[in-house]
């Protein structure tokens, strides 16, 4: 196209139109600020226009280490450093030895006499009973007795179930002692001694054991002889026995004389019974419902067989009656309900001994 000149005010404006070719209105000047102008301008030109994020620094703690770096870094400082530590762990041991040898040689530590030793919980046993269990410390450094020794050898004594020992300061000892509870009588040859409820034997002299009034009946079925094992396992169930039959509160279990346990499937009762003595089989638990048959049906049977020694409860339909061995012969009518096999007789006591068996029907009560 031509080239024209244009006249506007009196200034002239030379224009050259291309067909190619079209105008940009310039780009508006921004401030930079100060992060922007820190960035090059060539980096800033890169991308041919495109954004360009910028990333602020992140600051990096340094760490100081508590000692100067001399010490850690340097050879000489090393050496200063391990020689202070030993010198350190010296003071400590030696003020350690120090105070332990105060402690083991003071006099003031020192048990004196046998009033230093305090002892509670003791009501069978005496207090010089169990001082002869502290008789070697006497005398001795409060920090030399072996109170783990001491505390076993107290508990070495039958009455005694736990004790503790402890040292009070300066001087002193302090025992605790928890003593077994007796629950029955045992026989041990011809004497009668006490027996608690894990089955040790206790002994009491007898002026002792009368002053206690102690009302139990005769245990049978434990021996010195066996071991804890075995006694203890009979004991828990006497007291199964008498606690089911005392449930009701009438003290059932004051009307027997005897118990026999010897046989933990079979617990008997002697009971008295006029003039005689009758002894019962419960079996192994419903106690307290076999008991109520007895009671229920005794005077029936006594008023038939007056010379009834031994009833065996253990059967549901039907008792066994026995009589003493100079009593007649005796009839009893037939069961009515098959019999189970006759039971073998339990060792005879007293006028028990080879009793005549006699199977005898009963009803149980709704």
């Amino acid at each position: 196209m031509a080239k024209t000149d244009t006249y506007r005010n009196g200034t002239v404006l030379a224009e050259e139109e291309t067909a190619d070719e079209f105008l940009r209105p310039a780009a508006p000047t921004v401030p930079r600020t100060r992060s922007q102008r820190s960035v090059p301008r060539r980096q800033e030109n890169e991308a041919d226009g495109e954004e360009v994020f910028l990333r602020s620094r992140r600051r990096v703690p340094v760490r100081k280490g508590v000692l100067p770096g001399f010490l850690t870094k340097t050879m000489p400082g090393r050496i200063m450093l391990g020689t202070s530590a030993a010198i350190v762990v010296a003071m400590f041991v030696l003020a350690g030895m120090a105070v332990k040898n105060f402690l083991d040689h003071d006099p003031r530590f020192r048990i004196d006499s046998a009033s230093a030793i305090q002892i509670d919980g003791n009501s069978q046993l005496t207090r010089a009973a169990l001082l002869t269990v502290f008789g070697s410390d006497i005398g001795r450094n409060l920090f030399f007795v072996p109170l783990t020794e001491r505390r076993k050898e107290l508990e070495q004594v039958p009455w005694v179930a736990h004790a503790t020992v402890m040292r009070v300061m300066p001087n002193q000892l302090r025992v605790s002692i928890v003593e077994r509870s007796p629950i029955a009588f045992v026989r041990v040859g011809n004497q009668v001694k006490l027996v608690d409820g894990d089955g040790v034997i206790l002994d009491m002299p007898a002026a002792a054991l009368a002053a206690k009034h102690y009302s139990f009946p005769v245990v049978t079925g434990i021996n010195p002889q066996d071991p804890l094992s075995v006694r203890h396992p009979r004991m828990r169930l006497y007291q199964k026995f008498m606690n089911e039959i005392d449930s009701t509160g009438e003290k059932l279990s004051q009307q027997m004389s005897e118990i026999d346990i010897s046989d933990p499937e079979d617990v008997q009762g002697l009971v008295s019974s006029g003039n005689s003595d009758i002894l019962l089989h419960f079996g192994e638990d419903n106690f307290l419902n076999r008991w109520r048959e007895y009671q229920a049906h005794l005077a029936e049977w006594k008023q038939q067989y007056p010379h009834l020694a031994s009833v065996d409860l253990r059967y549901d339909r039907q008792v066994v009656l026995k009589m003493t061995p100079d009593a007649p012969q005796e009839s009893a009518p037939v069961a009515s309900s098959p019999a189970p096999s006759s039971p073998v007789a339990a060792p005879a006591r007293k006028t028990v001994a080879k009793a005549h068996p006699i199977a005898h029907p009963h009803r149980k009560r709704a």
